[in-house]
């Protein structure tokens, strides 16, 4: 009998991440991981590169008792299936495809709450403009629903991962989710053990992929991949303007600064918004005490 533990990378144990996962077949044939825990409206939570649901564990047994909890793991991530190039289409597109399909299949098609973090921010915020009333709030921690904001420059560590030279660090070192563990909490850093479990799932070449390719995707001209959909859907983010909006948001993150704040504000003037000046990233672990009942105030008032 397979168990949940046979899939549970070396070095994140039960006592970490004590869930009961679910994998759902997509149309591509990988199998998405997935967190499906309580009863109750939907929380649908997304997380970036190169995280995994484990970033939301503490967030979700806050909620599983008043709330349907769930997190996918993005296809090449976590503890889904990580396919070659050949095998899946590593775009947003797919992405937003991938979450529509597992929602769909699991019966959660209205009153969401999305919660969205990094990369999980483009992908939820492009499902939303594709099912506007399907979603009641939405909750935005250090993440972008559209391009670089003005006064914003491309981050030279991005630029890097974009050469010969990372891409080889990443997939050869793991250097992006190691180094992103290490510089994503400023509060409190992460120690050796939490830092091992977000490397976990990225344990070899093959598993880094989506790591890499994620940082590929990014767009920053009309030309890549990319472009089209995000234009689109910040062309459309204004659709959201009356609903309840809570920002959480660590002012030392090193990609998502103030100008993506600022950006966020300035398209949502009514959103409640907590900003930590000490903490980066990865909020829900350099906040979790302040920003997990934050969130599950904001979620279950009705």
């Amino acid at each position: 009998m397979v168990t949940m533990d046979t899939y549970l990378p070396d070095g994140v144990g039960r006592e970490l991440y004590p869930f009961e996962g679910k994998f759902l077949a997509l149309r591509s044939g990988a199998r998405m991981h997935y967190l499906d825990e309580g009863k109750g409206r939907p929380v649908v939570m997304l997380h970036g590169n190169p995280a995994w649901s484990f970033y939301y564990r503490n967030l979700a047994l806050a909620l599983r008792g008043g709330s349907r909890v769930v997190a996918p793991d993005h296809i090449g991530c976590g503890l889904s299936d990580k396919p070659g190039d050949y095998e899946y289409d590593y775009t947003l597109q797919s992405r937003v495809d991938n979450l529509e399909f597992l929602l769909d299949r699991i019966g959660i098609k209205e009153d969401i709450t999305l919660v969205m973090h990094d990369w999980g921010g483009m992908i939820g915020a492009a499902y939303a403009v594709r099912h506007p009333g399907r979603i009641s709030k939405l909750v935005i921690l250090n993440t972008a629903a559209f391009f670089l904001p003005r006064g914003k420059t491309f981050p030279p560590a991005l630029r890097l991962c974009r050469t010969r030279l990372g891409a080889a660090l990443i997939r050869g070192l793991n250097a992006f989710a190691r180094g992103t563990a290490w510089v994503g909490c400023k509060r409190h850093r992460m120690d050796k053990a939490l830092r091992a479990a977000y490397a976990a799932p990225y344990d070899n070449w093959d598993n880094r992929i989506a790591t890499l390719r994620f940082v590929e995707d990014i767009p920053l001209s009309p030309e890549d991949r990319a472009y089209p959909l995000v234009r689109e859907t910040q062309e459309k983010l204004g659709i959201f303007s009356a609903l309840p909006v809570l920002i959480c948001w660590g002012l030392k993150d090193f990609v998502f600064d103030r100008h993506f704040l600022d950006e966020w504000k300035r398209r949502f003037p009514s959103a409640e918004v907590h900003a930590f000046p000490d903490c980066g990233h990865y909020i829900l672990e350099d906040a979790q005490e302040e920003v997990v009942p934050l969130i599950k105030r904001f979620i279950h008032n009705a």
